[in-house]
């Protein structure tokens, strides 16, 4: 082993045991408020941090609000307080000059398969898709991610991405249950599952079940078969949930959570007139969609996703690249947000992660150019709150108001400038990316590198 490989691997370990050494964070101690009848239930606990106050910067809460020569407090996990030059520092606080840097809450990725098609992207680690059957509802994505991904790291170094939902791909209509994860480094999915978030349901319809089943000769093989599929399973899942429950079934089990309300249905759906299909099937089975996914025609729509309070997850350009998708536009996000419908823009992607902040600037933009003025403020909304707020976890992240999860960025400019970088991030308050020290830059084991070859930098 190299020396330089050496100092790779301890540096890793510091880090890891730096958050170790009071509760034991992102790893997998033993919790006292998790009931043992909870099936993979989260062992996450934070990082321990200090108090720290960021001064003279210009914050983006996340809420809507602007604050230029504004300070932030937290501690002990939580935001403390957000207010202007007059708010008061306590004492035993790390003072941050922020200067003509910028602040905003933690970025949020609504839509990522980090974990379950991580890097490097090849057959063996794609665990994405259980494409054997058009319904899959008894899977849980966690149990395909893989802690570590590089794919991680880079998201959070990058783009300050704090939290994200870790979803089934999109070969069948149900395709399990989704993941909320804390983006911090730990040996197993569970160390990194966000407490408290409530599981989503994976649901896509249109091109991609019938192609995938229609070429086996199986239904679905058309959108009408896709809607019949589903609405036979909703019948199925309502009579089951209703008290005829003769043995454990962990696919009604997940269905019946979503006709309870426990569990957030995310719907891929491209096309306008699907989406309204949906919204009449999921009034008709009664669950409620909290989002549609990529959503390339949502701006059709506007005012029934409003009236019907969904989010719309969207790319800020992505279109064309197969037939539903053909109707996508860039003024997708604006004009949805000129309608007072709910604007998340989501990655879907290992490098689009990285730049959630690039891609809303290019959507605001694409608003700007046809007169919709989004304000700095309000886009960075679409990538903490918003995204936040459909997956059910608005009252613990997404913005930075007291009492909040302390997951915080420090950008060395404005986060929707294209020179823009974090310069440091922090989960609960705990400090787990410095640009300055490189001791801060964490790796998964994967990106070491191999014995003879060569020192790792």
């Amino acid at each position: 082993m190299t020396t330089g490989l050496r100092t790779g691997f301890a540096a890793l370990a510091a880090f890891a045991l730096a958050g170790c050494a009071t509760t034991g964070t992102g790893e997998e101690a033993e919790t006292a408020d998790a009931p043992a009848e909870v099936p993979f239930a989260s062992t996450y606990s934070a990082y321990p941090g200090t108090p720290t106050a960021i001064v003279g910067a210009t914050i983006l809460d996340g809420a809507g609000n602007q604050i230029d020569g504004g300070t932030v407090l937290f501690a002990d996990g939580e935001v403390v307080a957000v207010g202007d030059a007059s708010l008061a520092i306590p004492a035993g606080y790390t003072r941050i000059d922020g200067a003509g840097k910028f602040v905003t809450p933690g970025i949020i990725d609504i839509h990522s398969h980090l974990g379950v098609y991580p890097s490097p992207g090849v057959s063996a680690q794609s665990d994405g898709n259980e494409a054997t059957s058009p319904i899959t509802a008894d899977v849980w994505a966690e149990h395909s991610v893989w802690p570590q991904d590089p794919g991680f790291s880079r998201a959070l170094a990058n783009g300050g991405v704090t939290a994200m939902q870790i979803l089934p791909g999109s070969a069948n209509l149900m395709g399990g249950r989704s993941v909320t994860l804390k983006n911090v480094p730990s040996r197993t999915v569970q160390g990194m599952k966000f407490p408290g978030a409530p599981y989503g349901f994976k649901m896509a319809c249109g091109e991609n079940p019938k192609r995938v089943y229609g070429s086996r000769g199986r239904q679905p093989s058309t959108r009408m078969g896709n809607f019949a599929t589903n609405r036979a399973k909703w019948a199925a899942a309502k009579e089951w949930a209703e008290g005829k429950r003769e043995k454990r079934n962990l696919e009604m089990e997940t269905l019946a959570g979503v006709l309870d309300g426990e569990i957030l249905v995310h719907n891929h759906c491209y096309r306008a007139d699907e989406m309204a299909l949906v919204l009449d099937m999921a009034k008709e089975a009664g669950y409620r969609v909290s989002a549609f996914h990529h959503a390339v025609e949502a701006y059709k729509i506007g005012d029934l996703l409003r009236e019907n309070d969904v989010c719309s997850a969207i790319w800020a350009d992505w279109w064309g690249f197969k037939m539903e998708s053909l109707d996508g536009i860039p003024e997708n996000a604006a004009l949805l947000y000129n309608q007072g419908a709910c604007v998340v823009i989501h990655s879907d992607d290992a490098n689009g992660i990285q730049r959630l902040n690039q891609e809303a600037a290019k959507a605001m933009t694409d608003g700007h150019r046809m007169g919709i003025e989004i304000s700095d403020a309000e886009g960075i909304r679409w990538i903490t709150y918003n995204a936040a707020k459909a997956m059910g976890i608005e009252a613990m992240t997404g913005s930075l108001e007291a009492g909040k999860m302390a997951d915080v960025v420090l950008w060395n400019g404005n986060p929707f400038s294209v020179y823009s970088r974090p310069e440091r991030v922090w989960i609960d308050g705990a400090l787990m990316f410095d640009a300055a020290d490189p001791a801060m830059r964490p790796v998964s084991d994967f990106e070491l590198g191999l014995p003879g070859e060569g020192d790792v930098k």
